[in-house]
């Protein structure tokens, strides 16, 4: 095997395009599934099961079918239904979405971890049910949770090669392009491997940083 430096110059402009694209893609994501997580969360101890059964059932479906399925059927089926959106777009509700059912049962074991009387204090103090949720059990809830969190982040950073499959040029999508165009293919595919257990590292020590400064 012949190791070519040139190679591996002409493809850094790609290689940071793709960067960028991937971290546009984590960042989005892993917002979209923190929100959506912890409302699909809530929703589910609301006491009317008219609104905990379909959410549960949605919820269920999204986990257990493979999420290049849910890229196909968002990117190809929804444009016949008048919903076109870009690749790009897609790709991010997409990840954002699948993840969100995971990160809905790590807040659900966190709600439920905090004591029963924090809720007690709490209604012993007349809180509003509100307040009780913003003050009490949330702040502790996301405090036991975020190692968690932080593992479907990594995760979910390494199914961003997933949206390749709708066109989206991430790392691997514009290795995988140089590579065809050129003849290429060990030096820009090793420089992505690389970049992927670096940019996991650095999200693991960051998560770690959080989780003692949440814990102090």
């Amino acid at each position: 095997m012949n190791w070519d430096w040139n190679a591996v110059a002409e493809f850094m402009p790609h290689f940071w395009d793709g960067l960028l694209v991937t971290l546009e893609i984590l960042v989005l994501g892993s917002l979209i599934s923190f929100v959506l997580g912890l409302v699909w969360a809530l929703l589910m101890r609301l006491p009317t099961r008219w609104v905990r059964w379909p959410v549960g059932a949605v919820t269920e479906f999204v986990r257990n079918t493979p999420l290049l399925v849910q890229l196909f059927f968002l990117f190809y089926v929804l444009p016949e239904w008048g919903l076109t959106f870009s690749a790009l777009a897609t790709g991010v509700a997409g990840i954002g979405l699948h993840y969100s059912t995971y990160t809905m049962q790590v807040y659900r074991a966190g709600i439920e971890a905090v004591p029963a009387g924090q809720w007690e204090a709490a209604t012993a103090l007349n809180l509003p049910r509100r307040r009780t949720w913003t003050a009490v059990v949330l702040p502790q809830a996301v405090r036991r949770v975020v190692p968690a969190l932080g593992n479907y982040v990594i995760s979910m950073l390494k199914d961003t090669p997933m949206l390749m499959a709708i066109t989206v040029l991430e790392m691997l999508g514009e290795a995988r392009l140089f590579s065809q165009q050129n003849f290429h293919f060990t030096e820009p595919l090793t420089v992505i491997g690389v970049a992927f257990i670096v940019i996991s590292y650095l999200a693991s020590l960051l998560l770690r940083t959080l989780e003692r400064r949440l814990v102090h």
